[in-house]
């Protein structure tokens, strides 16, 4: 049988604003991610862990100063150049997590995996450089879960460090 159910998610979109040079932004948003050289064989990694203690050890060396390791990152800036060379500007969307966080939101609401990891988009604008970043605890309230969402906000809280840091 299938069945389709529709949820309204009223998410919250946090943006700050920073006079600093889109490269510089950027380079200081990677200085507090866990970055590694092929993603592949960190996953692999994970998947070999024996039980929870030797996967959050795996998960934790990887990590950066955020708590958060960069998955990927997608250059949309330049496809924005390629399809309209008129209104290109740089703009990088960052997507980055730890998956015992997730985990651990996860086990309780099934549907944070579509919130976690997080996005963190990074544009050139006239005025200077933008990060924004919607705020899980904000996505996943239709869902009522405390524990989730003490977890979620401490995420937010992470990444918003993240980002004020990289705007300063």
């Amino acid at each position: 049988m299938l069945e389709i159910a529709e949820t309204t998610v009223s998410i919250t979109r946090v943006t700050v604003s920073s006079g600093r040079p889109f490269d510089e932004v950027v380079a200081a948003v990677y200085a507090g991610l866990g970055r590694v050289p092929d993603f592949g064989e960190l996953v692999a990694r994970w998947s070999a862990a024996r039980d929870a203690a030797e996967f959050e050890t795996t998960v934790g060396a990887a990590t950066g100063s955020s708590g958060l390791i960069e998955f990927l990152s997608l250059d949309l800036g330049a496809v924005l150049t390629m399809r309209d060379p008129a209104r290109s500007r740089r703009l990088l969307r960052i997507i980055a997590g730890n998956p015992v966080t997730m985990s651990s939101m996860a086990a309780s609401v099934p549907d944070v995996g579509s919130y976690a990891p997080v996005t963190i988009l990074v544009a050139e604008r006239a005025e200077g450089t933008t990060l924004s970043y919607d705020r899980v605890a904000s996505a996943i309230a239709p869902y009522a879960s405390d524990e989730a969402t003490a977890i979620a906000e401490a995420l937010d809280a992470a990444v918003l460090v993240l980002l004020h840091n990289a705007a300063a």
